[in-house]
């Protein structure tokens, strides 16, 4: 490792950056190096903004992944080079506002019918029900199920924020025959190598497999899961402010994206999972 990445690297830790942001910082300022091979430290910012219209036009990256490299280089100029801002400036790019494609009801049981694996099937169930990041599943704690208050607590979720969502009581008993029939000890769903989470990679695959199986061809990962727990809660009558502490958003103005996908608003509901003609674990 470089000095410049270490001091880079430095600079991102004292700040509390996330993993993946750190990650994501030093993966961008790495390209720029490669791209004009030489010290990212003798690069001017006219040649950034090049590199950054080469990746838009040449690369076929979109503005949103542009914009991330746009950051992380920005972070490394001002943090990590101490340059002001009149010597580097980087324009913001825009980001078209793309609504994502929801999965309706009859797709949900589905998606969930067709997932034969337990603890695949619990995990996706979960994801939905809760309204979860993949990163936030994968992390899951057995002691995190809180029976008595029906409620599932996330430890330490992005922004490295802890939070409650309500227990659906289908969850609760999707979870039970889980349990019973797998055994978990530490790791709600654990990966394969003993006493280790699972990382967000691996819901994801898990969606994607499932998605195809149940011969769903609408765009989107996991995430979309997460999309639908937000709009059924919305459709259900719950205030916007509340579906903002369940999903553990820091601003009103992420959530109030689901104004766009909500269509009617009946009684609140603790979980859209409750919404669906399941059947019961027992029952398959």
């Amino acid at each position: 490792m470089t000095q410049l990445r270490q001091r880079m690297v430095a600079d991102m830790t004292v700040r509390g950056l996330a993993d993946n942001t750190k990650k994501s910082y030093a993966n961008s300022v790495s390209g720029l190096a490669r791209y004009y091979r030489r010290s990212p430290d003798r690069i001017s910012a006219k040649e950034v903004q090049d590199y950054l219209i080469f990746l838009h036009d040449k690369r076929g990256l979109t503005w949103q992944s542009c914009n991330c490299v746009r950051h992380g280089i920005r972070f490394f100029y001002r943090i990590t080079l101490g340059l002001p801002d009149p010597h580097f400036y980087l324009p913001g790019a825009k980001t078209p506002s793309v609504l994502p494609e929801l999965l309706n009801q009859d797709e949900l049981v589905r998606l969930f019918d067709v997932t034969t694996n337990r603890k695949h099937r619990a995990m996706l169930i979960t994801a939905y029900a809760a309204g979860l990041r993949a990163s936030e599943l994968g992390r899951l704690k057995i002691r995190d199920i809180d029976s008595q208050r029906m409620c599932l607590r996330i430890d330490q979720g992005k922004g490295s924020k802890d939070r409650y969502v309500p227990l659906s009581p289908r969850l609760l008993e999707e979870l039970r025959d889980y349990w019973r029939r797998i055994r978990p000890e530490t790791w709600l769903f654990p990966n394969q190598l003993l006493g280790q989470p699972m990382s967000r990679h691996g819901p994801a695959r898990i969606y994607k497999r499932a998605k195809e199986k149940a011969g769903i061809d609408k765009p989107g990962g996991i995430h979309t899961l997460r999309h639908a727990y937000a709009t059924g809660l919305l459709e259900a009558g719950v205030e916007l402010h509340v579906i903002q502490r369940r999903l553990g958003h820091s601003s009103i103005r992420s959530t109030m994206r689901y104004l766009h996908l909500a269509h009617d608003k009946t009684s609140a509901t603790p979980s859209p999972l409750d919404l669906l003609e399941l059947p019961s674990p027992a029952k398959r």
